[in-house]
């Protein structure tokens, strides 16, 4: 496929303003239509985008110019949206999580298979110059071997910023489902797929109060775990000690680090594109920076769907496939099995590695 691809919106909430950024500046898409429940947050997205138009999603989904459905509706709806855009023939990106339940991100997975048509899905953070060139380093034997690596993500809540942040402790929510593919992605892109789990998880609240906003004051019940920690057994070996959380005020802990046989690496924060990849060779005294050697330099949100538009062009795997999306989802809901019934979980999905990308792509 070349030319244009011709992306119709579907969610305009506070997500879509990254992305809207990233995609008015990338080449080779237009954003054509947007719907939402709320059409006043619909008509403020389309008119950031020359030619883009309000629609419903009957309408989106019908429109001849629309050839991707950019999938950013809460957590809960991801499934239903997805495979409506996929009978209707389009491909689809999906905000992260790809579903709720992984029953349906394996119905999204057939669905396209069966229609001939890309499901893709966030975090496309992985393919900034960050996560890129900590892989390249990998790759290239800067630390040997790997044999572990550690991921932690500790905050204290999103209630303290997010006006509606009821999504987030909701099914579909907590910790490790809303940041968890961030991570968890990462990891498959530097270490590989993962084949057993253990985990254990708490919910030391169960109510939290809107900090921010119109809605300061507001208390609304928790319904999933806050605190989710576990160990990852890869494919290759390596062994991951994770701990996800919405329960830290602060720490000092890393982002993720990876531990080699000839050294240790540490990866900037995998929520972002771009940041510092740090190397600690065993025979050095201090860590040294590495300059960026892979990614996309400047990216944002929405980086994913010009390579898509490119792996279209150029008839190959996408870098933001399904298939990891789905194994990433496995991995998530195997660690909470794990936390439910004390006992080690085998992953029943795999996944192919995407391609790293070669060399740094500046995007302006």
């Amino acid at each position: 496929m070349g030319g244009t691809l011709r992306v119709g919106i579907v969610g305009a909430g506070k997500i879509s303003g990254q992305y809207g950024a990233t995609l008015s500046r990338l080449p080779g898409l237009a954003v054509t239509a947007v719907a939402d429940l709320d059409p006043e947050r619909a008509r403020a997205l389309a008119d950031q985008h020359p030619g883009a138009r309000v629609a419903t999603l009957p309408e989106l989904l019908a429109a001849d110019d629309v050839d991707v459905v950019l999938n950013l509706t809460t957590p809960a709806g991801h499934a239903a949206v997805a495979l409506a855009a996929i009978a209707a023939g389009k491909h689809v990106y999906g905000e992260k999580p790809l579903a709720a339940e992984s029953a349906d991100g394996l119905a999204i997975a057939e669905a396209a298979a069966a229609a001939g048509v890309r499901a893709a899905c966030a975090p496309d953070t992985v393919l900034g110059t960050g996560v890129q060139t900590a892989r390249a380093a990998l790759e290239s034997g800067a630390i040997g071997t790997a044999l572990a690596a550690t991921a932690f993500m500790t905050v204290p809540g999103h209630e303290r910023w997010h006006p509606d942040p009821e999504f987030y402790y909701q099914r579909g929510g907590g910790p490790l489902l809303d940041m968890g593919p961030y991570y968890l992605t990462t990891l498959v892109h530097l270490l590989g797929p993962v084949r057993r789990v253990a985990g254990m998880s708490s919910r030391p609240r169960n109510e939290r109060t809107i900090a921010d906003g119109p809605r300061a004051g507001t208390s609304f019940p928790v319904d999933v775990d806050s605190h989710v920690t576990g160990l990852l057994e890869h494919e290759g070996g390596a062994l991951t000690t994770m701990i996800m959380s919405f329960d830290i005020w602060a720490t000092r802990l890393p982002y993720i680090e990876v531990y080699g046989s000839s050294g240790s690496l540490s990866v900037p924060d995998p929520n972002r594109f771009a940041g510092d990849v740090r190397l600690h060779p065993a025979a050095a005294e201090h860590w040294t920076t590495l300059e960026p050697s892979a990614g996309y330099a400047g990216a944002g949100r929405g980086v994913g769907l010009l390579d898509l538009s490119q792996a279209l062009s150029e008839d190959r795997p996408h870098r933001t496939g399904v298939d990891v999306a789905l194994h990433v989802l496995d991995v998530m809901e195997s660690m909470q099995a794990s936390a439910y019934s004390g006992s080690s979980v085998t992953v029943t999905t795999t996944c192919r590695r995407p391609e790293r990308v070669d060399g740094v792509i500046e995007l302006t």
